[in-house]
């Protein structure tokens, strides 16, 4: 559900405005008008006051009322396309569709789609050219899925390169590579994938794409998937204090921020560390545990780990994230800071 204003001029725009809102039930509407007040009607004297608001406050704004009034209306306003609101402008008759601004992040493209399977005749002028020619769009792929972008500048080299039907690199693990070839507009002449750790074959005149949860240290557009998994294993009696220095210079050093993280994991033998479960509980994050049976089940070989020699186990940090995980990816092996292990999974 979106928060959408709709802003009119005059008693034609307004008739328009309420013979759209039957076609806009699923979202929350309010009508900015001059002429009526009360429920989600609001009255304005001109649409300069109504701006900072509904910039500022709504997901969308339908304009009903000329394309260039609106540029000039919203022109002040504008920052950058992972922050400014979807923006559309409709006819009178609600038979035209613009999505003006923020067609991808902003969900402009997607709401005028949505107009024109609603209102019979209405036709979309959408005019980005990856939603024209139906090719792949990173942006969308991230939106998608709930991921983060870093570095957006870096996306219109990318989107150009493969409008221009030319390649582009994408370094990323097995799983997303499958997600990336199965999301719309996906045409394998325009792809080379590279794992993480095989980058020698990297043309670095060819525009890249990183998906990855860290962010790293390169002006390359960057994906960033949202729910890793924290593996952690300790001594016997390690405080919270200590697992929540490990963890911190864990995410420090491999760029990963802390509000990526969705959970931890450990072996079942760790579930009466007093230390673990009170680190856990002041981080507000599920905390699950693996038996030995569950960690020796899977394939993977891990890190060396002292947990074989004591427990019997394939490790603890490394499996314990992989099998919390949701694409049961390890992207971080584990690290080693004094009592604590820490390893990273997506």
């Amino acid at each position: 559900m979106m928060k959408i204003a709709i802003a009119t001029i005059n008693n034609p725009s307004l008739e328009a405005a309420k013979k759209l809102l039957p076609y806009l039930s699923e979202h929350e509407c309010h009508v900015f008008n001059k002429a009526e007040e009360g429920g989600n009607f609001h009255k304005f004297n001109k649409v300069d006051d109504i701006m900072p608001t509904a910039w500022a406050e709504f997901d969308a704004i339908i304009f009903l009322m000329a394309t260039g009034a609106v540029i000039r209306k919203i022109a002040p306003h504008l920052k950058d396309k992972a922050t400014d609101p979807a923006v559309l402008i409709m006819t009178l008759n609600l038979q035209r569709v613009i999505p003006l601004l923020s067609g991808h992040l902003g969900g402009a493209n997607e709401l005028a789609n949505e107009l024109c399977e609603k209102i019979e005749g209405c036709v979309n002028f959408v005019t980005t050219a990856s939603d024209q020619i139906k090719v792949l769009a990173f942006d969308m792929f991230a939106k998608k899925y709930g991921f983060s972008i870093s570095n957006l500048k870096s996306l219109a080299e990318v989107s150009n390169a493969i409008i221009n039907k030319k390649q582009v690199q994408v370094v990323t693990y097995p799983c997303m590579i499958e997600a990336v070839k199965a999301f719309e507009g996906y045409k394998e002449e325009n792809f080379l994938f590279f794992m993480p750790d095989d980058l020698e074959n990297l043309d670095e005149s060819v525009p890249t794409v990183y998906i990855t949860p860290q962010k790293l240290q390169n002006t390359a557009l960057q994906i960033h998937p949202q729910k890793v998994v924290v593996g952690l294993g300790m001594n016997r009696g390690t405080s919270a204090d200590e697992i929540a220095k490990a963890v911190t210079r864990f995410c420090f050093e491999h760029g990963v921020e802390k509000e990526q993280i969705v959970k931890f994991a450990s072996f079942s033998a760790k579930a009466d560390e007093a230390g673990l479960l009170e680190y856990a509980a002041l981080q507000n994050k599920e905390l699950e545990f693996f038996s030995e049976d569950a960690i020796n089940a899977l394939s993977q070989e891990f890190s060396p780990s002292q947990a074989t020699k004591f427990f019997n186990i394939k490790g603890v940090a490394e499996p314990a994230s992989l099998l919390a995980s949701e694409q049961k990816t390890l992207f971080l092996s584990k690290r080693i800071y004094g009592a604590v292990t820490v390893a990273a999974s997506f």
